[in-house]
């Protein structure tokens, strides 16, 4: 029998004490304790090695007029459930090998519905089953997750839900969190035990995403859009609701309606292993999927286009695109993007008479570069059939979805819409202005990565994209999915020397903090922010950068925590990779290494180098041998660091 599959099993039997008011789940590790209460309105209690960890004092589904629980409703069966299983991405993110084991109970009851938990070692979700005939409406969905006193939050805040969902976090106590705020999802949350929990959601299909409100209180509160009945559009991208109907969603009767999952950990760096919400989504749905091909992209909307040494007015321009093509050729990156400004705005198919796009097409298929272009989502919408099958005849790798804003039922529909027909014709897919990660690239594998992150592209517009900022993502964002942060920057500041320029943007960080990135921050379809002059001066930069890989066999957390620093190693074949960010204070950390294989390593690092505290792009690269135990790593204030380890 092979090994991938460890063990497989769901024990289809009633609990002996199925009658009885509570129902206690152990996690397969024994470390967690799910204690479900019956009486009256359905709750729960989460609780780690004894210690509480939150509680859902009252979960509802109002389908109609009915309210699911109803209040009292008896318990036809409780059936158990197990698994122990190997699952293999078709995009291996974190780990090529993800072991999916909990242990659960699905109640039935009289009524004809259902609800299902889950207690894995590092987490718990639950999902309402329904059988009802027809479509029915959805009125209302209810959730309160109460913290223990003392629980400090991580809270992207919001001023309503039409949002790009690209947010600072507040870091707070949950009672100062006030009575209605909001905030989109990931939120992060630290019980005063120690435990770390980050509230997100998986497998959201026909229905609108969750988001939290404050209560004044230690508890914050789950609250959705409402479906759209009017909409009103401004420009090509922005459609706004402005007419909501009193129901979230309509749907079927017969469904698994999404997974509220609560991820969990003893640690802060232990959130970075964390693959919950990938585990509770719908399967690969793609019975092909050998051309999904993940990598680097040299990406033209941050830089400008700013291309310097040529012969040719740098632009929109058929001249400057061969340029990052004879880029991306001759340095085997896989990928360029066509962002804002190939077509013409309204019109996918009104190609700009200045870029050339046939002969581009022409020209990037001759030196091995697959072209990614950027739409505005309506425009796709509009032009949705005759756009694609436009871009899979002239042979377009992807595209690059913008400007949704929402994730109302409707929405979400267009997201699974978009991701079902760009895989029908080959297309790669990466959202913008995009809701958070919640299952759908396990079930379209083509979807690669999205935005929902307040990355570096901000530096354009605002000084907000601090290391602090820089190392929270990690725990929070990077939790439920891929981000594309868009990393890369080789003009590099610290805060004191740091300036907005929307045509010649810089990072707020060391040069060595933006190479790290590369090796902490997940995004299958990975971003080559600046432009290819500036990477040409720098050759020591740009051969770890064009080398570094955007999937990975092996992923474990080193330390790290929230807002502080981050490392974490990272194997692809017979290579480890290292990557270290620091905050806002200079740091000197011992790296525990015992997890590489005994033996003689050859390292090459890339370092802040001794004047990195003054001039932050000073950087240092060096080569060592490595046999094991601990490295001592020393960071400046926004620095970084990154090992390529090697077995001579």
């Amino acid at each position: 029998m092979k090994k991938t599959l460890i063990l497989l099993f769901a024990l289809m039997m009633p609990f002996p004490w199925a009658m009885a008011r509570d129902r206690v789940v152990l996690s397969p590790d024994g470390h967690m304790k799910l204690v479900i209460h019956t009486a009256g309105t359905l709750s729960f209690t989460l609780l780690r090695d004894d210690s509480l960890v939150v509680q859902v004092p009252a979960l509802s589904l109002q389908v109609g007029e009915q309210l699911i629980p109803q209040l009292n409703d008896r318990l036809r069966k409780v059936v158990k459930t197990s698994r122990d299983e190997i699952l293999h991405p078709v995009v291996p993110v974190k780990n090529r090998a993800v072991r999916n084991r909990y242990h659960g109970v699905v109640l039935q009851y009289r009524s004809g519905y259902a609800v299902e938990f889950r207690l894995f070692d590092d987490g718990v979700g639950y999902r309402f089953i329904t059988h009802f005939p027809d479509t029915v409406e959805v009125r209302e969905e209810t959730v309160r997750f109460l913290f223990p006193a003392g629980t400090m939050a991580w809270y992207p805040r919001e001023e309503g839900f039409f949002s790009h969902n690209e947010r600072l976090y507040d870091h707070l106590p949950v009672t100062k969190i006030g009575r209605g705020e909001l905030a989109s999802l990931p939120a992060l949350f630290a019980v005063p035990q120690g435990t770390y929990v980050v509230v997100c959601e998986s497998d959201l299909r026909d229905y609108p995403g969750m988001w939290l409100q404050g209560t004044g209180e230690e508890a914050v509160e789950a609250v959705f859009p409402r479906y759209p009945l009017k909409t009103e559009q401004t420009r090509d991208r922005n459609v706004k609701p402005v007419v909501r109907a009193d129901y979230l969603a309509r749907t079927a009767g017969s469904r698994t309606f999404p997974w509220r999952v609560l991820a969990v950990a003893p640690h802060a760096a232990d959130l970075l292993e964390n693959e919950i919400v990938y585990r509770l989504a719908s399967p690969n749905k793609l019975d092909d999927a050998s051309w999904i091909k993940p990598g680097l992209v040299a990406w033209d909307w941050w830089n400008a286009l700013n291309v310097y040494g040529v012969d040719f007015k740098s632009g929109v321009n058929t001249e400057t695109y061969k340029y990052f093509v004879d880029f991306a050729s001759g340095h085997h990156i896989p990928y360029i993007i066509l962002d804002e400004g190939w077509y013409k705005l309204g019109n996918l198919l009104d190609i700009n008479p200045d870029v050339d796009l046939q002969e581009l097409l022409r020209y990037a298929k001759q030196k091995d570069v697959g072209i990614i272009l950027w739409v505005v989502w309506k425009t796709l919408d509009d032009q949705l059939q005759e756009a694609l099958d436009s871009f899979a005849v002239w042979g377009v790798k992807g595209i690059k979805v913008d400007f949704m804003q929402r994730d109302d039922q409707w929405m979400v529909d267009y997201y699974r819409k978009v991701a079902r027909e760009a895989a029908k014709r080959h297309l790669l897919v990466d959202f913008h202005g995009a809701y958070k990660p919640s299952g759908l690239r396990r079930e379209y594998p083509n979807v690669l990565t999205r935005e929902g992150v307040k990355g570096l592209e901000n530096n354009k517009w605002c000084d907000c994209i601090t290391p602090q900022h820089n190392v929270t993502l990690p725990f929070i964002r990077m939790v439920p999915g891929p981000m594309d942060y868009t990393p890369g920057a080789m003009v590099n500041a610290h805060k004191k020397n740091f300036h907005v320029s929307w045509d010649r943007p810089m990072s707020m960080t060391t040069r060595v903090q933006q190479l790290a990135m590369y090796v902490v921050y997940e995004s299958p379809l990975q971003m080559l922010a600046d432009n290819p002059s500036n990477y040409l001066r720098e050759p020591e930069c740009l051969g770890f950068l064009s080398s570094v890989p955007t999937t990975w066999d092996e992923t474990h957390a080193l330390a790290g925590e929230v807002g502080e620093y981050v490392a974490v190693a990272r194997r692809k074949g017979e290579k480890w990779y290292v990557g270290v960010m620091n905050g806002e204070k200079p740091r000197d950390l011992d790296l525990d290494l015992s997890l590489l294989p005994e033996g003689k390593w050859k390292v090459t690092v890339y370092e802040d180098g001794i004047n990195a505290d003054r001039y932050a792009q000073d950087y240092r690269k060096r080569t060592l041998t490595f046999t094991g135990g601990e490295l001592k790593v020393h960071l400046a204030e926004g620095g970084g660091w990154v090992g390529v380890f090697e077995k001579e």
